[in-house]
Order: structure tokens, then sequence, then C-alpha cells
């Protein structure tokens, strides 16, 4: 536990010293993880998501969505009081509300309808808000793309998600139904983007890492990051910031 918290202090550390496009100092670390994440997925997660793509149909594979994403409004809610949001607060408690009730436990977006959308909020964008820097890039095994600064919201997402205490009320099967069909409904999210990087990345790494850098500034800001310097233009932002902000947080962020 010393060396890890080590760890993490010495890449947070590091990663404060780099600038805003160059935070990636493990990046010969990161690769190899990213090599192997890439090949776990490619072995299990894509074919499990393309039979469930083409068994499932698409209205009940959107009440599946509806349903694990009404489960993380509770880590929206809680976030949006740290980062002093209280009216958006007040309606994410209602949404919350109107589609576990009126919704049938979150399988239909009632809310939505009411104009009451969706927001992500996570504990790495409130630290964000109270000054914290970003720290390096890092790729976890198996969870993907984060970083220093957001390495505490992968424990707080994970306790404010009502998903993770499943195996209270359920089985030991149902509970692991439950989070395979849980990760399969969000790997199949992500098909269209992993397409794109297949197809359109010379260099798939970088373009995930940047995709990642830029929807967290995105999310951080609200959809409105601050204009780049005269001369600076990041057309991977403008291209697929409105993307990434509806991608589920698994591709990017955990």
């Amino acid at each position: 536990m010393k060396n890890l918290i080590l760890l993490i202090g010495l890449l947070f550390i590091t990663g404060c010293a780099t600038v805003e496009n160059n935070f990636d100092p493990l990046e010969s670390m990161n690769r190899k993880v990213d090599g192997f994440n890439t090949a776990l997925d490619e072995a299990t997660l894509r074919p499990i998501s393309k039979g469930y793509v083409a068994v499932v149909p698409e209205g009940v594979r959107h009440s599946v969505t509806n349903f694990f994403h009404n489960l993380q409004e509770p880590n929206t809610i809680v976030n949006d009081v740290l980062q002093g949001k209280v009216v958006q607060g007040l309606a994410d408690t209602a949404r919350f509300v109107i589609n576990t009730t009126v919704g049938v436990a979150g399988l239909f977006d009632v809310a939505s309808h009411l104009n009451l959308k969706r927001n992500q909020e996570d504990f790495g964008q409130t630290l964000a808000v109270w000054g914290v820097n970003q720290g390096a890039y890092i790729v976890y095994p198996v969870i993907g793309p984060s970083a220093v600064r957001e390495t505490p919201g992968l424990v707080v997402s994970w306790l404010l998600d009502l998903s993770s205490y499943a195996s209270m009320y359920l089985s030991p099967e149902a509970t692991i139904a439950t989070y395979v069909l849980k990760y399969t409904d969000e790997r199949a999210g992500i098909e269209d983007f992993v397409k794109m990087r297949d197809e359109m990345a010379l260099d798939a790494y970088v373009f995930v890492r940047e995709g990642w850098r830029q929807n967290r500034e995105y999310r951080v800001f609200d959809g409105n990051p601050p204009a780049k310097p005269q001369g600076e233009t990041d057309e991977f932002a403008d291209e697929f910031a409105d993307e990434f902000a509806d991608e589920p947080k698994d591709e990017f962020n955990h």
C-alpha cells in the first residue's frame, strides 16, 4: 500500500511537470498495457458484444443501457453537489426518481422526455473543478485510459454505482450475469468508435489517448472548453468532442 501511494504521488508530480499536450511520461509502459487490453478485447468482449447486437433487438438494448445509466445517477448527483451545481443536482435527483419509478427501474428514460437531460459528473471532474491538475496519463489493465487525477474517481464511481451492490441482493449466478450484461452493453456502445480507430488512426494508441484527453476536457468544462491561444487549433476536439461526450465511460475513463 505504501508503495502504491508513493507511485501515485510520483506520477502526480511527473504529470504536473508536463505541458498540456505532453502529459504521457509513461508512454512506453502505457503502450504495452494498451496492447494487452486491445488483445483481450478482441478475444472476449468484442465478439460477445457483436453477438449481443446481432441477437438482441435495438429497443431492448436501449432499455438495458437506460437501466445501467440510471444506476449511475447517484454518482452524478453526489458530484453535482461537490461541484456546487445545486440546481443541476436537484434536476438530476428528479431525473433519477422519475426514471426509477415511472420509468420502471430505469428501463425507460421518461425524464428525457420531460426535458431533464442526462448529465455525467464524476469525481475526476470534481477534482478538476477544485483545481487539481490532471497529472500523468495512465492506461490501466482491463480498465483502460485514465490519469492520476482520475484514479481516485475509479473507486468513488464504483462505490456510487448501484450495480456495484448487486451481490448483496442477487445470487452469485445472477450477479455474474448482471456484470456480463453491463459490460457487454457498454462495449457494444463504443463499437463505432473502435471501428473509427481501426480505420482512421495511423497510431491507434495516440488516437485513443487524445480522444480520452479531449473527452475529459469537454466534460470538465461542461462542453465549453476554453478557447485555444491564437494560432493554436485542435481539430481532433472540434471533430469528435460531441461524440466523445456521449461515449460510455469505460472507453475513455473509468
